[in-house]
């Protein structure tokens, strides 16, 4: 498989993935790599797979034919719950946090230590990248702003101390100075070194932080490089994604 992160050892291999909902084929033959230590963005018009994708890889849809392989070992027969506790986070669609429940148990449901056992994620680190969420621990989900139930997302699936981190549409819904909070966020854990895969809409956000750049048009791969040819691309950003 081509590797467009210039031969880096990739920790997730997404290999000739073809994804069904019902009678309904989503992904069409999805080839892509993502290694340690870089943000990976997946790119592309509303509709065209990208959530799927996610879907694929943590297990909740799981592809009919293809490989997904993660540090080396593949993982597409293997339940989500499984495949979470080979070091794989989501932060879903959405956000999806639980409404009927207090900031700090959101965060301490998904607790796990992590692969060495000495985890860098607890409820103080978090609180850390996240300090509004230290004056909110009490609070319910439901009483949070957007802003702050993406923190709490963000947080949620750090506390499971993965080795890569899944991000579907992050930056969803959010006023533009919060936007920029999250582009902070994906820039701190760039800094510390954790595989970030990103689905994003806002280009300037994705595109500020990607190191490479896949992007999706039915359900297949259409463009996989560096970045800067689709901030620069007019023909691409028009064609694929409406920009």
């Amino acid at each position: 498989m081509s590797d467009a992160h210039g031969g880096a050892t990739p920790l997730l291999e997404v290999d000739d993935v073809h994804t069904y909902y019902d009678y309904n084929y989503i992904l069409q033959g999805v080839s892509l790599t993502a290694p340690a230590g870089a943000v990976t963005v997946i790119l592309g018009r509303n509709g065209v797979g990208k959530t799927t994708l996610m879907r694929s890889i943590v297990g909740f849809t799981p592809p009919r034919r293809g490989r997904v392989r993660f540090a080396g070992q593949e993982i597409q027969q293997l339940p989500s719950h499984a495949i979470a506790r080979k070091g794989i986070s989501l932060v879903p669609q959405g956000r999806r946090i639980f409404g009927s429940l207090s900031v700090v148990e959101n965060l301490m449901i998904g607790a796990r230590p992590g692969e060495n056992g000495t985890p860098r994620w607890t409820l103080d680190t978090v609180y850390e990248l996240f300090p509004r969420l230290r004056e909110r621990t009490g609070h319910f989900g439901a009483q949070l702003s957007g802003g702050e139930q993406s923190m709490l997302s963000i947080g949620r699936a750090l506390m499971s101390n993965p080795t890569m981190l899944l991000m579907d549409e992050p930056s969803e819904g959010l006023a533009p100075l919060i936007v920029r909070e999250v582009e902070k966020t994906l820039r701190q854990l760039k800094e510390i070194g954790l595989a970030v895969v990103l689905v994003e809409q806002n280009l300037p956000l994705a595109l500020s932080v990607a190191d490479t750049a896949y992007i999706i048009s039915k359900g297949r791969i259409v463009f996989a490089g560096d970045p800067e040819e689709v901030r620069h691309n007019e023909e691409i950003r028009i064609k694929y994604l409406g920009v």
